[in-house]
């Protein structure tokens, strides 16, 4: 089988702060911007990886998900338990100085990890927790 994995999910509440992370802080390109009934939905991705892309969408915007289940999911964002991802880099004392400069909450500095990679965690401005790893 040929499978790759072409998009991952991360909520965001506030879509131009989600853009000035990913787009202006990241670096990663616009791939798409749609807005339905006062909502959006942005796929970002790294320049030069067109196969592969996160979208920013709006937490709970099915129409299957209950009220309580909506606050539980606004509860979790605001914690920053709801939703992660990993990300990778060359540079990542270069990145990480790029985020700390910024009004980006660091949750932990670069650090060898015991189980063998390097890396530093943020959170982007819904929550989300970014982990990004060195590329060695």
């Amino acid at each position: 089988m040929d499978i790759t994995i072409h998009a991952s999910f991360l909520p965001h509440n506030d879509p131009d702060a989600a853009l000035a992370f990913y787009r202006d802080l990241l670096g990663f390109e616009v791939r798409n911007d749609v807005g339905y009934q006062g909502m959006r939905w942005i796929t970002v991705g790294p320049p030069g990886q067109p196969g592969t892309s996160i979208v920013l969408h709006p937490p709970a915007a099915d129409p299957g998900v209950t009220e309580e289940e909506r606050r539980t999911i606004t509860e979790m964002m605001a914690k920053g338990t709801y939703a992660s991802i990993l990300l990778a880099t060359p540079d990542l004392d270069g990145v990480f100085d790029r985020l700390q400069a910024s009004d980006t909450e660091i949750v932990q500095e670069p650090t060898e990890q015991p189980y063998g990679v390097r890396d530093c965690a943020v959170r982007d401005a819904a929550g989300n927790m970014i982990r990004i790893q060195e590329v060695r």
